[in-house]
């Protein structure tokens, strides 16, 4: 019940700040127009980064800016990118996602070292940052860019995220979440990289809540 509440209170909070500072006005517009993606073009999506035996995992909970603010700050992270995957356009800009023609979700890639963290730590994460019940986007960011989805690279990642999804169930959760397999992801362009750090500022509609305990 406790949750709920503050799951409830969370999106009002939201739905009125975004409705000022939401993700999809004209802020999210790169001021210099620019439209070239981050330094990577795309990134083949891989459970693991066999160099350095570190492991990788895709998430979609809403504007990328506030789910990579907290999972850059997460124990184990070595590195998060925002961009764009699911989609059938090659190389997404903003623009063309933001059009509804191309398929993509707003999403992150999250590399992490295991010896520190794992999956599970991961997707817990994922779900306690976001409101895993809304089923048309998150928060006043309506549209497919903006649902919930974990993109899993092999079985145990799926089981490992429906396991979770089971458990929020069984809370009484009406988990709305798609597991999808991974496709490329596309880097977002440079100006949606680590947003809040360079504003100095924080989320407006993500907000940390522990679902599972």
């Amino acid at each position: 019940m406790t949750n709920r509440f503050f799951l409830t209170a969370a999106t009002l909070i939201c739905t009125f700040a975004g409705s000022i500072y939401g993700c999809s006005n004209s802020s999210k517009t790169d001021p210099n127009n620019s439209t070239q993606n981050s330094t990577e073009t795309m990134t083949q999506n891989t459970a693991t980064d066999t160099n350095k035996h570190y492991e990788t995992a895709i998430f979609a909970g809403g504007c990328f800016w506030g789910v990579q603010y907290y999972f850059e700050k997460a124990k184990g992270v070595i590195n998060t990118v925002v961009g764009y995957t699911g989609g059938h356009v090659a190389n997404p800009s903003y623009e063309q996602v933001c059009s509804h023609n191309t398929g993509h979700y707003e999403a992150i890639q999250v590399t992490y070292d295991p010896k520190l963290t794992n999956y599970e730590a991961m997707a817990k994460l994922f779900f306690d940052i976001h409101d895993p019940e809304q089923t048309d986007g998150q928060g006043p960011d309506i549209g497919q860019q903006y649902m919930s989805v974990v993109f899993y690279a092999n079985d145990t990642q799926k089981q490992i995220a429906q396991n979770l999804i089971d458990k929020l169930t069984k809370k009484g959760l009406k988990v709305a979440t798609q597991l999808i397999p991974v496709t490329t992801f596309y880097p977002a362009e440079n100006y949606h990289q680590h947003h809040y750090d360079h504003e100095g500022s924080t989320p407006y509609c993500h907000h940390y809540v522990d679902k599972f305990n």
